[in-house]
């Protein structure tokens, strides 16, 4: 039996099914222009989901009260995900060594 998947699994593969949707259904999209598109969409859904509440000495939303502060970890986030993905580093690479 196969365990249930994540809320953020779940997200993830649904972002990835749309932006192939998209390029299956429209021959002339550019897969830059597609991806460039959902990743606005996550971004303005991740600060959204972000906002602090309306207490300014409220310490759980401390760490993300200002809007710096919010694109600081949304970045630091993004370069973890970056890092861990398969696609992070290729064989084409510039900086890929030849031995």
């Amino acid at each position: 039996m196969q365990e249930p998947r994540s809320p953020f699994d779940l997200s993830a593969a649904e972002v990835i099914e749309a932006g192939n949707r998209m390029l299956d259904q429209d021959e002339s999209a550019d897969a830059w222009e597609v991806a460039s598109g959902l990743l606005a969409g996550a971004i303005q859904f991740w600060l959204f989901s972000r906002q602090p509440c309306d207490d300014p000495f409220c310490e759980s939303c401390a760490e993300l009260a200002t809007a710096e502060r919010r694109i600081t970890a949304m970045l630091n986030e993004a370069r973890q995900l970056a890092e861990d993905s398969d696609y992070y580093q290729t064989p084409n690479d510039s900086n890929v060594g030849t031995a």
